[in-house]
């Protein structure tokens, strides 16, 4: 795969999958191609808490590169993922977008929720019968 590796405006979501990509493949990096989901649950827990720390120093610049830190984390899993045959990005993305409108009826179905603590409600309420569907 071919990544354009010159100075670009902007890069897009598909080109960080195929950076990440290429990162694991057989001629990528030697670390990220060792990384496993257990050998990166402390760098998401690291990133995660710097994030809240860019958040409770209202910094924005490293708010927005922290960001970027745990949107590592998760495309980084799911390639491993992918790899492993467990589930995609794709996977991951759909199942968000269906629980977000799963979970907000009053935005995307017929229920009314008028303050936030009404929206919080629901969400748990929801929440709950899911889980307990579940088991």
């Amino acid at each position: 795969m071919e990544i354009n590796t010159d100075k670009k405006e902007q890069y897009t979501f598909e080109e960080l999958l195929d950076i990440i990509a290429a990162l694991r493949g057989e001629n990528g990096c030697p670390w990220d191609r060792a990384q496993t989901y257990e050998t990166m649950k402390k760098c998401l827990a690291d990133e995660t808490e710097e994030v809240l720390q860019a958040i409770d120093s209202h910094d924005m610049e490293n708010l927005c590169e922290e960001l970027g830190d745990v949107l590592l984390q998760v495309v980084l899993n799911s390639q491993i993922a992918r790899e492993r045959g467990d589930f995609t990005i794709e996977d991951v993305i759909d199942g968000l977008c269906r629980k977000m409108i799963r979970r907000h009826p009053h935005v995307f179905g017929g229920q009314k929720a008028l303050t936030p603590e009404e929206g919080l409600a629901l969400w748990n309420q929801i929440k709950a019968q899911e889980k307990a569907a579940k088991n």
